[in-house]
Formats: structure tokens, C-alpha cells, sequence
């Protein structure tokens, strides 16, 4: 049974924006008062990392807990320890708190590299890493999915993401295919996908052994045809609206539902929203978003 969350992103804890600084107190009240089943842990520190007070956190208001976000570093060899160390203790949060099921999601620094930055939504395969860069990504991805397993039992998923290392579809594939298909698996984010130039329908089916967890983010072709035509990196395209609310853009939603139904997803659904002006506050973001969910019968 697909269950649906949300995620303190929303609600712009983990950006660096200006405006309202929202605790974690105030972001699981919101995430249950606009209707979400579950929430993902954001940040380390953020929410509390004492395993009994977050159970009650979370218990008070109905909600699960699902996965958390683990910016770690696979482009560097020196930094595999560390990162691999940084997911572990997460993990151990997460399986205390919400149980064998929680992943861990990798995600590479965003914007650590002016390149990839600079060109997110227009990336060629010269930009890609070189053989013996894919070498070590892949297996700084594999170390940390077995430790984390190893030491919690826990599975691990990889995040595609505009301004990484890893975000057009050939890339995801290649990583995929040099990776442990046990330990290590994928979170589609359909939006990302998008405007990395990849057709969500197309990589639910690509994926469909690999896909453990999704992330729901629309699209605007508009500003993905601005963001190329005036060459915008991409914390600017994310700033100009690229990722709008659920129904906004051009991601095939109901589509998307029919193709993890037929991959049999049994997993949770995470939205995302960025923080953007005009959309008023997250709550407000976040149950329209919810509302768009249940009329495509999510």
C-alpha cells in the first residue's frame, strides 16, 4: 500500500533562504495538520536524535518515520569513511525509530561543483565524471549501502539530483549497473528527473527493481526553457520555479501512479516542495499539495 509524507524541506528548514525559520515542532504539526501519514527526518539535528523522545514526537501526531537525506561525498575517495560514518549513525536513528523499513538516502553535496552547477538541466556526457571518477563514486556508494546495512540492516537509495554528480538518466543507469543491486537501490524524484532531461514514465519502467522510495516534484517546461536559454545555474532555476506545486507543471502524475502500480510499489510517496515566493506559507504549499494527491486518488 502506497502511504503518502512530506518532508521538513518543505518547509525550507535545509535551504538558504531569507524569511520564518521553522522548528521541528512546528513542521510535524504542520506536516499532520495537512494530512500526511508520514515525514522524513531532514537534517541531522534538526529533529531530536534521542530515540524515545523523536518516537514520542512522532507518536503524538500519527506520523511515521520514513527515511532522512545523508549529504555525503562518493566523488572523493578520502571522504568515503566519513560519509559512510555520517549515514550509520543516521540509520541507527531511523531503525530505532521507525523500524526495518527506513532507508537512508544518498545525495552527493548539491552545488559543491561549479560545473555541474552551472549547467544543472543542461548536462553533457563530456561533463560526466571520467572512468576512474566513476570508479570511485561507485564504490564509495556500494561501501556506505553494505555498512549501513551491516551495522543496521537497513537499505539504502541513491538520489539523483540536479547539481551532482549524478543527474541524467545515463548517469543514474551507469551508476545503477556498477552498483550493489542488494544494498543499494533508488529514490525516483520525478522532477529532478525531469529537468535532467529524463521522461519520468520511462524511468519508473527503467528502474523498476531499483526504485525503493519516490519523491514527488513537478516541473515547469517554461523555466527549464528559461533556465537553458539564459544559462541559470541551478539554485537559480530552483529560486525562478522550476520544481512548482503538484499539478503545476508537466509531470504526468496520474501517470506516474499508473507506472509504479504496475512495477508494484509498495513504498511511501515524499513530497517535496521549495520554498518559493507567491505560494504563501508551507502549510498552505502543503495541503494543496496533499489536496492534488487525494483527486488523483493517492
Amino acid at each position: 500500500m502506497i502511504q503518502v509524507a512530506n518532508a521538513p524541506c518543505s518547509w525550507g528548514v535545509i535551504e538558504n533562504i531569507e524569511g520564518e525559520r521553522y522548528d521541528y515542532v512546528r513542521v510535524l504539526d504542520e506536516i499532520a495538520a495537512s494530512g500526511y501519514a508520514g515525514a522524513e527526518l531532514g537534517d541531522w539535528g534538526f529533529m531530536p536524535t534521542d530515540p524515545a523522545q523523536l518516537r514520542d514526537e512522532l507518536d503524538g501526531r500519527g506520523l511515521a518515520l520514513l527515511a532522512s537525506w545523508v549529504s555525503v561525498h562518493l566523488h572523493d575517495a578520502d571522504k568515503h569513511q566519513s560519509s559512510a560514518d555520517d549515514c550509520v549513525r543516521t540509520a541507527k536513528l531511523l531503525a530505532a525509530v521507525g523500524g526495518p523499513d527506513c532507508k537512508i538516502v544518498l545525495g552527493n553535496d548539491p552545488y559543491s561543483d561549479p560545473l555541474r552547477t552551472l549547467n544543472s538541466g543542461r548536462i553533457t556526457p563530456a561533463m560526466s565524471l571520467d572512468d576512474e571518477g566513476w570508479r570511485v563514486f561507485a564504490a564509495g556508494a556500494d561501501s556506505v549501502a553494505r555498512q549501513v546495512m551491516d551495522e543496521t540492516g537497513l537499505r539504502t537509495v541513491f538520489h539523483h539530483h540536479i547539481g551532482t554528480w549524478i543527474e541524467t538518466p545515463a548517469e543514474t543507469a551507469r551508476l545503477m549497473e556498477m552498483t550493489d543491486g542488494e544494498s543499494l537501490g533508488l529514490v525516483f524524484d520525478t522532477g529532478h528527473w525531469a529537468f535532467g532531461g529524463g521522461d519520468p514514465l520511462a524511468g519508473i519502467e527503467a528502474f523498476a527493481d531499483r526504485i525503493w522510495l519516490v519523491h514527488f516534484k513537478d516541473h515547469d517546461p517554461a523555466v527549464a526553457r528559461q533556465s537553458r536559454q539564459q544559462g541559470w545555474d541551478g539554485p537559480a532555476s530552483v529560486g525562478q520555479g522550476i520544481f512548482p506545486e503538484l499539478g503545476q507543471g508537466d509531470v504526468d502524475f496520474p501517470g506516474v501512479l499508473d507506472a509504479l502500480e504496475r512495477i508494484s510499489y509498495q513504498g511511501w510517496i515524499v513530497v517535496e516542495q521549495d520554498v518559493l515566493p507567491g505560494l504563501g506559507t508551507p502549510l498552505e504549499s502543503a495541503k494543496r499539495n496533499r489536496d492534488y494527491l487525494r483527486q488523483i486518488g493517492l
